[in-house]
């Protein structure tokens, strides 16, 4: 706002949707995102708004931004992420420790055969590796495809298959509640009809027996084993893919949201950047799954910016209702992240669980996922944050690795809202006809492209657009 003589956030938020092309490319040179070929256009609607194309002509890596431009600066020694496992296990990787085995990962991918363009699911626990694999896949131009470790393997299956997957990340098993929960056995029913994945990584977490099919199946730190520290990270252009999220639930066909390494970089580093203030030094902790769109959300926005991530095995209520609060104030998190039922689920356990710990470190909170009420939305205010601390309410969708709805820390709040539009999306409220309205429920549509927006469904354009623009004309 400064640095472009805007007075108020009303004017900045005016002025990033009237101008949506000022506006990213300046987004791209205050964050200093690294191009390894600039754009040279910010955007291209020449084939219609449903399949703009952004920063057109450029060069980038989301594992350049992430990962490889911090290595020859102090922040190599930091803290890249910190993880805890159900059983009070803790481990923390350096962005050094993580540079490396994200080179010798990538090695083995390349020395397997993946290559720029391959996609490659990950069915994981919360664990450091996922951390490495999902960069591993990205740099050498591969499509990652996060699933959530809490999925049975016939969905799993059905994402794979409709993704034509070559190579599945999973672990022996997870710890939920001091309970193994067999993971591989999961992943096997899996890969059984999806004939296009040649070979299964399987990280030993929990060192068990598990069923295993020879030159298939492939143990995590024998793939990786003498493989060199150094790789190079592949120049993909800017609309070239790097995330394949599917948004539908259990059930029905999925569908396969389609996110590219400029469009990922444009939103993802605008709103860790502006709606949450992330700094180098900041220790960041959402409670997600790598199989949400919060969990490479929050892993490339911190990490672009240096700062460390937290990532947990397990039930945020065990092995007591103190478990997060416990978390935050010995790890010294400083923003955190959670849902209003994953709240509503520990305010019965009482205030007393939250009094016993010092989460003065925390100085900004965020929330998403669904409605709040007024009860939880106090109870996380006054109780998490100490009534000063802005909650940062957001709300989008998988379909746009982001949010159109975001309050910024400088802006007033009210209880439950999402404050208004995110900067740069322009939103509106439209009834049936297509009027813009206030104060009663109507349909939420954006009138722009954003750079982050799906480039369709994987193999279903035609769904894409039955979904998302065919009821008004170039409008989302």
């Amino acid at each position: 706002m400064l640095k472009h003589g805007i007075k108020d956030y009303d004017e900045l938020v005016t002025r990033s949707v009237d101008d949506i092309e000022w506006f990213w490319d300046a987004v791209m040179k205050d964050l200093g995102i690294e191009w390894y070929r600039p754009y040279k256009k910010v955007m291209d609607t020449s084939k219609g708004i449903e399949w703009t194309r952004w920063f057109v002509d450029g060069k980038i890596n989301i594992v350049h931004n992430c990962l490889d431009r911090h290595i020859n600066t102090s922040k190599a020694k930091g803290i890249a992420c910190i993880w805890e496992g159900d059983n009070g296990e803790v481990r923390k990787v350096t962005y050094q420790r993580l540079f490396k085995e994200v080179n010798r990962l990538t090695n083995a991918l390349r020395d397997i055969g993946i290559k720029k363009g391959d996609t490659v699911g990950i069915y994981m626990p919360m664990t450091p590796e996922i951390v490495s694999a999902m960069y591993a896949i990205l740099k050498i131009g591969a499509i990652c495809i996060p699933i959530f470790s809490g999925f049975a393997g016939s969905a799993v299956s059905s994402r794979l298959k409709n993704a034509g997957a070559k190579l599945l990340f999973t672990a022996d098993g997870s710890l939920r509640r001091n309970k193994t929960i067999e993971i591989k056995k999961e992943a096997d029913i899996a890969v059984k009809d999806v004939p296009s994945i040649k070979h299964v990584i399987v990280l030993k977490r929990l060192n068990i027996d598990v069923p295993w099919k020879e030159k298939r199946d492939i143990w995590y730190h024998e793939f990786i084993k003498g493989k060199g520290e150094k790789s190079p990270t592949e120049q993909t252009e800017s609309e070239d893919y790097s995330l394949l999220l599917y948004t539908s639930g259990t059930t029905g066909r999925p569908k396969g949201s389609v996110h590219t390494h400029g469009g990922c970089m444009a939103q993802i580093c605008k709103e860790l950047a502006y709606y949450f203030d992330v700094k180098p030094e900041d220790k960041f902790f959402w409670l997600t799954d790598i199989g949400w769109m919060m969990g490479p959300w929050m892993i490339i926005g911190v990490h672009s910016f240096g700062g460390a991530i937290l990532i947990f095995e397990g039930a945020p209520d065990y092995p007591a209702p103190d478990r997060l609060w416990d978390m935050i104030e010995r790890h010294k998190v400083t923003i955190f992240g959670i849902s209003p039922t994953a709240i509503r689920m520990l305010m019965r356990s009482g205030e007393e669980w939250v009094h016993r710990h010092d989460m003065t470190s925390l100085r900004i909170l965020g929330s998403t996922g669904e409605p709040w009420d007024d009860e939880s939305y106090m109870w996380f205010f006054e109780n998490i944050g100490r009534r000063k601390l802005p909650i940062i309410n957001i709300s989008g969708g998988t379909e746009i690795v982001g949010c159109f709805l975001s309050p910024l820390p400088i802006t007033p709040l009210k209880p439950c809202t999402l404050r208004g539009p995110g900067l740069g999306m322009d939103v509106d409220v439209f009834d049936e006809d297509g009027n813009a309205v206030r104060g009663i429920m109507g349909h939420l549509v954006c009138k722009k492209p954003a750079p982050s927006m799906t480039r369709g469904f994987w193999n279903d354009r035609k769904r894409y657009i039955e979904t998302y623009w065919s009821r008004w004309k170039d409008i989302w």
